[in-house]
């Protein structure tokens, strides 16, 4: 299996050395740059084209939130993984909405931050706990006064059972072990998803039926 190559920004010399530390322990993870700002995190994508980017929120010249909205433009490849202090609604929906894969406060531990790393390069979300709240309550308001709305043959019956789990924060291989099928045809039904509603993510994914009612808030959490 061919590793796994990735960046890390963030503007704290001691978060950098020590993020990199733990994860060039796994032999199947590579880092192969860093960037001290948002702006030099974008260059970067653009000549290295990592598979992941460890992103901080705040830095000087260019945030993370801008930062995560042209490398997705760069590279849609690319997924970003969001590391920071910070739980503001502010900053979790407008890194979310500019194509953020996963999102974990750095209180998270070394194992969590590999296996997010794994997780978001299998094209899966990673969300703390925190911010999976967020999210769901953040639609909430909005969605438990309506029904719930069809998706207009634009998914098909399928692809909306794998898309549902994927709410419940299941894994491609357990949403496999559910619906009986293999771990290859749940990724490929993943693969047609993100095309059909043109996202780079699961989470996107799942952020986009959301908003548009095709699954009820009490399934999502």
């Amino acid at each position: 299996m061919a590793d796994i190559s990735i960046i890390i920004a963030d503007d704290h010399t001691v978060v950098r050395t020590g993020t990199r530390q733990i994860l060039e322990k796994e032999p199947d993870l590579k880092v192969v740059g860093e960037a001290t700002n948002g702006a030099e995190a974008v260059e970067l994508v653009k000549n290295l084209l990592p598979d992941i980017a460890i992103i901080d929120i705040s830095m000087p010249v260019m945030d993370g939130i801008e930062a995560t909205r042209q490398i997705k433009e760069i590279n849609p490849a690319t997924a970003i993984l969001i590391l920071s202090v910070y739980d503001n609604d502010e900053y979790v929906f407008g890194l979310l909405e500019a194509g953020a894969a996963g999102y974990l406060l750095k209180d998270a531990s070394g194992q969590e931050l590999i296996n997010a790393v794994r997780a978001v390069n299998r094209g899966e979300s990673v969300l703390h706990p925190v911010i999976a709240r967020k999210v769901v309550n953040h639609f909430k308001p909005s969605l438990t006064s309506i029904e719930k709305k069809e998706p207009v043959k634009l998914l098909g019956d399928r692809e909306m059972e794998v898309l549902e789990l994927a709410a419940k924060a299941l894994s491609n291989r357990e949403i496999a072990d559910e619906l009986g099928l293999s771990l290859f045809t749940v990724e490929a039904h993943m693969r047609h998803i993100f095309t059909k509603l043109k996202v780079g993510s699961r989470t996107e994914a799942v952020m986009y039926a959301l908003k548009q009612g095709w699954i009820k808030v009490d399934n999502a959490g």
